[in-house]
């Protein structure tokens, strides 16, 4: 739980948010409700109510904490709060953010005084003035230091493959011996990486390297989300989209799933979707805005959202939209979910491939879907090499089979007849440029739309 007030407060409540995996379960209870940041992830609780009431904060108190955590601006709100909780609760761990110098004796707190931490930082920046390692540079997160470990997303990539904007790999220790990076140089599981960089984005990285199977949407986000404008959709084409929507939420690690209905017309249709609404299941309905492409934007950026799940033709129509909001896309084909049992990665670009590899694997795994790799890309033998190279040592990571399919002609005349393949696709610029000129290429990107009738996954690349 965090008792929370005050400027401080909020930034402390946004940086929380900002790098909360979603392992633990948080508790806020705030006066206002400015104090609380906009974007609200899915294990958030938040309550608004004046914490030194005993009798308000002793019912929320009947839930176990393992900590309670109070960052308030006022010294008396302060002491009376602590009180509170004590009366509920003598055993629980506090820790207090003290700018008062607060005589409290209590082996179960931890006062932290704000006074003492700014002095003890600004110290760090006298000459001449020796620093111990963990205040090395700024101290605020930009130098991290973890492991790879068995499992990882990152484990046997070549670091060419990896995407570092805004951070790099600058060292590597394996087996006691430091390596300097270099593109070709695989990473291998218990590899120990040192990294500089922009401390936001070095916590992504860091859930993403010691993140493992059986997790997706996240990292992207923790629920699925899809759109129904039931203007433009008939009652078929919704019904598809709920079924598969609901599948997939049953299927993926998904904490919810989101529908977001937009021009609703009163019909049977919508009260059979309307009923579906429970604690797994949000059932929202917009009255006024009429833009799919508005209200995706405004759901993308204030929802925890992982995974959007749309029709083709929507897809086809909004394509730079979708593309915008960096998250996986599952495009629907006409052939029916519950016939789907093989993966279909196809790509002449191994660099993205190999970025989306971990993602591919997650997915295959909780769909329990078979993986073909077909390996076509008959000007660069060195790259098709090396993909091959990369998806066999995933696949004995990871316990799955992976068949790798070689051939100089395109497979894409194969495939089309296929009913039963969900196509793995890098969602990079590439799909946004493909037109009828399209048809002359061999990138596999550009020419998506001849599997358009299949199930496809689009994933974002540099995630």
């Amino acid at each position: 739980m965090i008792i929370a007030d005050g400027i401080l407060a909020k930034q402390f409540l946004e940086k929380v948010m900002e790098t909360e995996a979603g392992e633990n379960s948080y508790t806020i209870v705030t006066y206002k409700e400015e104090t609380i940041p906009k974007k609200r992830p899915e294990n958030f609780k938040f309550f608004e109510f004046d914490p030194t009431s005993y009798e308000k904060l002793a019912i929320i108190l009947n839930e176990q904490f393992f900590q309670i955590m109070i960052i308030m601006s006022n010294e008396l709100d302060v002491k009376a709060t602590y009180t509170n909780i004590r009366r509920v609760d003598s055993k629980v761990r506090i820790v207090i953010m003290d700018r008062w110098d607060l005589k409290i004796e209590d082996k179960r707190l931890l006062m932290l005084n704000s006074r003492e931490i700014l002095a003890s930082r600004f110290t760090d920046h006298l000459p001449n003035t020796p620093i111990v390692a963990q205040n090395i540079g700024l101290g605020i997160g930009e130098i991290m230091e973890v492991s790879v470990p068995v499992g990882s997303s990152y484990a046997y990539r070549h670091l060419a493959s990896i995407e570092q904007s805004k951070w790099k790999i600058a060292a590597i220790y394996r087996s006691n011996t430091l390596i300097l990076p270099r593109p070709a140089l695989m990473l291998l599981p218990n590899d120990l990486l040192l990294m500089i960089g922009d401390p936001k984005v070095l916590q992504s990285v860091f859930k993403s390297i010691k993140r493992e199977l059986g997790q997706f949407p996240s990292p992207f986000g923790s629920s699925i989300y899809c759109i129904i404008d039931m203007l433009r959709m008939d009652d078929t084409e919704i019904d598809t989209l709920i079924n598969d929507a609901l599948l997939l939420h049953s299927k993926l690690n998904s904490n919810k799933l989101h529908v977001k209905i937009i021009n609703p017309t009163y019909s049977k249709t919508l009260e059979k979707i309307k009923g579906y609404s429970n604690h797994h299941i949000h059932v929202m309905i917009d009255y006024f805005e009429t833009s799919p492409r508005k209200v995706l934007r405004e759901d993308t950026e204030k929802m925890d959202i992982g995974l959007i799940v749309v029709m083709n033709n929507f897809f086809q129509k909004n394509k730079r939209t979708l593309y915008k909001t960096k998250l996986p896309i599952f495009k629907m084909g006409k052939r029916g979910f519950g016939g789907l049992n093989q993966g279909v990665v196809l790509s002449n670009d191994a660099h993205e491939i190999e970025q989306e590899s971990s993602v591919i694997f997650d997915v295959a795994t909780q769909l329990s879907l078979e993986l073909k790799l077909y390996s076509y890309n008959p000007d660069h033998e060195n790259a098709k090499n090396s993909l091959i190279e990369h998806f066999d040592n995933l696949s004995k990571i990871f316990g799955r089979e992976v068949d790798v399919v070689q051939s100089d002609k395109n497979p894409l005349v194969k495939l089309r007849n296929k009913n039963n393949i969900l196509q793995f696709i890098p969602f990079s610029p590439k799909i946004l440029e493909a037109n009828f000129f399209s048809i002359f290429s061999t990138d596999m990107e550009k020419l998506h739309f001849k599997l358009a009738n299949n199930y496809q996954l689009f994933i974002p690349i540099n995630a």
